[in-house]
């Protein structure tokens, strides 16, 4: 009978124990989530130094260090295949761009983009215009650029030639928390007036923005076509007076009779595109269904009771488990292989709409040697336009398509169409009697 009491007891001081060590727990998971941030050191506006700002938020930062890795893209052997962040050269890989892009700088070097952390590195290094690249390069490159933009004023700032701009300014910082985020408040926000200016334009206040929009807009003033303005202004514009698909951009830049440099081989004015992640985006049913960049690039995630944004920026295809399925019930082996579809579908048609660009290009080449006059040749000039700026708005895109997948389609079925339009309109320009 004593052994069963003192069992009893036993039992009894377990299960007290027990309850306290949970109470205990809950009381301090109840502490954490009211935790915002445990402020170290002060932050001061516009700080570009990220290490700064981790002193307040280590685990972000922990998280932010990471995007410079790319050996864990090792397990997933499909992923990287149409890019992921080591700066492969694309000329090597592709060896057409020389052609497509003879007589711009893009002939010379294209290398796929790397992460954040190497974004001040990579275009300091880049070849593209060597030392006369204007501050305007360097817009979207560091986390230096806000309290630049704030002294100098935006103007100023893009008239200014990067190296001067580097060396006079010790800038060092690539993108980083001031980029994106209020020192004191720790508020998503936007530091690049060119976005602003652009939604303004397009009837969209920034500033009433929610924080579900910022989530997007914070990437979006960056991650976009655009254009430099003036011969020395070099004033930075996105193209969305007219909207966001291809042929609301085209139709703006047809208006102001814009060029990027003239085609070396057809000689036709050629539109080169710059990553425009926002605008294929914005079409697709993730922007529909109100999914921002974050949800996907930088989900959700617990850290202790504290749920916070992960700051390791990167594909989706990464973290399956905590991206896609939160929203949709498939397992994560069938959201992968969606992606990946998707992916090859457009990788398909963009490798169509290349091969047949180079075809027309070769046709006006020969219609040039045999002697057909400007004249002659301006429609297959005017279509080799149209279809490369169609061929890349997809294939200067970081998603190989997969941000909106049916546009994506539809725009490379297009570019198909005018490169062979082009090409025929070559084979059929008349040529001088002999």
């Amino acid at each position: 009978m004593r052994n069963r009491y003192l069992a009893i007891m036993a039992l009894g001081v377990v299960l007290a124990a027990g309850i306290a060590a949970l109470l205990v727990t809950i009381v301090i998971r109840q502490q954490e989530s009211r935790l915002t941030y445990f402020r170290v050191v002060d932050v001061a506006e516009n700080e570009p130094d990220p290490a700064v700002w981790g002193r307040n938020f280590p685990d972000q930062y922990e998280a932010y260090l990471k995007t410079v890795r790319t050996s864990e893209l090792v397990k997933y052997s499909a992923y990287g295949r149409y890019g992921g962040s080591e700066a492969f050269s694309k000329i090597d890989k592709y060896p057409d761009l020389v052609r497509i892009f003879a007589g711009n700088a893009f002939s010379v070097e294209y290398r796929e983009e790397q992460g954040h952390l190497q974004a001040m590195k990579a275009v300091l290094e880049t070849k593209r215009l060597g030392d006369a690249k204007p501050g305007t390069c360097m817009t979207c490159k560091s986390s230096d650029v806000p309290r630049l933009m704030k002294s100098l004023g935006a103007a100023q700032f893009y008239a200014t030639p990067m190296k001067e701009l580097v060396e006079k300014n010790n800038i060092k910082h690539p993108i980083s928390c001031a980029d994106c985020h209020d020192a004191k408040t720790m508020a998503l926000r936007v530091t690049r007036p060119a976005f602003i200016e652009a939604m303004k334009v397009r009837g969209i206040d920034v500033g009433a923005a929610s924080r579900q929009e910022m989530r997007t807009y914070v990437c979006a003033q960056c991650h976009v076509e655009y254009y430099f303005r003036g011969m020395t202004e070099k004033y930075l514009v996105f193209p969305w007076a007219k909207g966001l698909k291809i042929e609301n951009i085209e139709a703006y830049y047809d208006e102001i009779k814009f060029s990027d440099w003239e085609h070396k081989i057809t000689r036709a004015p050629m539109v080169k595109v710059q990553h425009p992640e926002f605008e294929l985006w914005s079409s697709g049913n993730h922007a529909r269904s109100g999914v921002g960049c974050a949800d996907c690039h930088m989900p959700y995630k617990r850290v202790g009771a504290v749920k916070i944004t992960d700051h390791w920026i990167r594909s989706p295809l990464l973290n399956v488990q905590n991206v896609c399925t939160t929203c949709h019930r498939q397992s994560e082996a069938e959201m992968r292989a969606r992606v990946l579809e998707a992916q090859d579908r457009t990788y398909q048609l963009l490798t169509q709409a290349e091969r047949a660009i180079v075809d027309a290009m070769a046709a006006i080449e020969k219609a040039m040697a045999e002697g057909v006059t400007d004249q002659a040749l301006a429609e297959a000039r005017g279509l080799h336009r149209k279809a490369q700026i169609r061929w890349d708005f997809i294939s200067a895109e970081n998603s190989m398509g997969f941000h909106s997948p049916q546009e994506a389609v539809r725009v490379l079925g297009d570019a198909i169409d005018r490169a062979r339009q082009a090409e025929i309109a070559a084979l059929k320009a008349p040529r001088p009697k002999r």
